[in-house]
């Protein structure tokens, strides 16, 4: 596994914990493309930060990393998050598959799934 690409996710991943996304962005190429299923696609920084800003004074999420799998330029992290809405603590799965160009994040392809809770149908549990 690249140690570097290791090491820019998981300050990533503490950029989100930490609420700051900018130190996001700082990891980011000018150019980056996200994409998180089921959302619209993220081109540049710009956008980006637009649509983190778009989720307003959400609480930042809590991540556990269960692993990181790193190969040439590309890596994928995955794992457990948790995240409070309108008061209610959920938990998520969820699997970043990214692309670096140097040192920095070219692409992300962002996949994050609602776990059900105990006597939650499965239907309710869709994100």
């Amino acid at each position: 596994m690249s140690a570097k690409n290791k090491e820019i996710i998981e300050k990533s991943n503490a950029s989100f914990e930490a609420g700051k996304p900018e130190d996001f962005l700082a990891l980011c190429a000018e150019d980056i493309e996200w994409q998180m299923a089921g959302e619209n696609f993220q081109k540049g920084k710009d956008a980006i930060r637009e649509f983190m800003s778009s989720m307003g004074d959400m609480e930042p999420p809590k991540i556990s990393v269960t692993s990181i799998i790193s190969e040439g330029d590309r890596a994928a992290c995955y794992g457990n998050m948790t995240m409070k809405e309108k008061g209610v603590e959920n938990t998520y799965s969820y699997c970043d598959i990214y692309r670096f160009s140097g040192d920095k994040i070219a692409e992300l392809n962002s996949f994050v799934v609602k776990n059900k809770t105990e006597g939650e149908s499965s239907e309710k549990a869709a994100a």
